[in-house]
């Protein structure tokens, strides 16, 4: 159960991001700390104040400024990110022992949870500990989401070809997230294998990505795609660059 909840909460969070999509950037209230709450008095509205910072230094370019933001946000929870990475290579290097108890004891539920629990303790794995990185980083990640959508000064500027306050005319940027989306889906399921159910469920969110960035504002899912980016470099250089087995050349 631990295992199957582990390997679902990526799901859960990204729902629980895309149910936050519902109301359009731009048609929030707008941010004042006289009257916001405490999220969003002390995580969204600095994160705003620091998008409008870093484009009021970058000639008002609030394309690169939400560049950078989420850069640095990203590299902020990074030690999250490790953590969360040395807990998965954990669960990966005891699952044939995992498997032998479940094989072992499969017509006794009590006895192959006692003995994981054991495989757990001896080897100082903690199932849960993958989940709370993830725990930490979303309110983060939801913070800057809710800072770029709230921020009135964005939507009023242009980068690139694009108008940030409107939806993209030429379906570039709706491409791009959707394009980036599958990549870092499909990164992810190499290292960490899902069922047949699981992997087609996945695959339909760069479907949502795209139809819904094709009625948003180009602020949204030009963060969608600097985010996926990022995600991707990142699992590269933390999977991709690992040194096989002893005995095995480095990757």
């Amino acid at each position: 159960m631990i295992r199957r909840t582990y390997k679902y909460t990526p799901l859960f969070l990204l729902l629980l991001l895309l149910t936050g999509c519902g109301t359009a950037p731009g048609s929030y209230a707008p941010l004042d700390p006289a009257t916001a709450g405490f999220f969003t008095k002390y995580f969204v509205i600095p994160l705003s104040d620091l998008l409008d910072f870093f484009a009021k230094s970058l000639a008002d370019s609030y394309g690169l400024s939400i560049l950078i933001v989420t850069i640095i946000i990203r590299v902020i929870v990074l030690p999250l990110t490790l953590k969360q990475y040395r807990s998965s290579k954990a669960m990966q290097a005891i699952q044939p022992e995992m498997t032998k108890i479940r094989e072992k004891f499969k017509d006794n539920p009590q006895k192959q949870q006692e003995e994981t629990m054991k495989l757990f303790q001896k080897n100082g794995v903690n199932p849960l500990a993958g989940c709370f990185p993830i725990l930490v980083q979303m309110p983060i990640l939801l913070a800057l989401y809710q800072a770029i959508i709230r921020n009135p000064n964005i939507f009023s500027h242009e980068f690139l070809w694009m108008k940030l306050g409107v939806p993209d005319p030429y379906y570039i940027l709706p491409i791009l997230a959707a394009i980036t989306t599958y990549l870092q889906q499909k990164i992810m399921a190499k290292q960490n294998p899902m069922n047949k159910q699981m992997q087609t469920i996945m695959m339909i969110f760069p479907v949502m990505i795209f139809v819904m960035s094709m009625s948003f504002a180009s602020a949204l899912p030009l963060y969608w795609v600097y985010s996926n980016i990022f995600t991707i470099v990142q699992t590269y250089f933390l999977y991709g660059r690992t040194p096989k087995e002893k005995g095995g050349q480095a990757a």
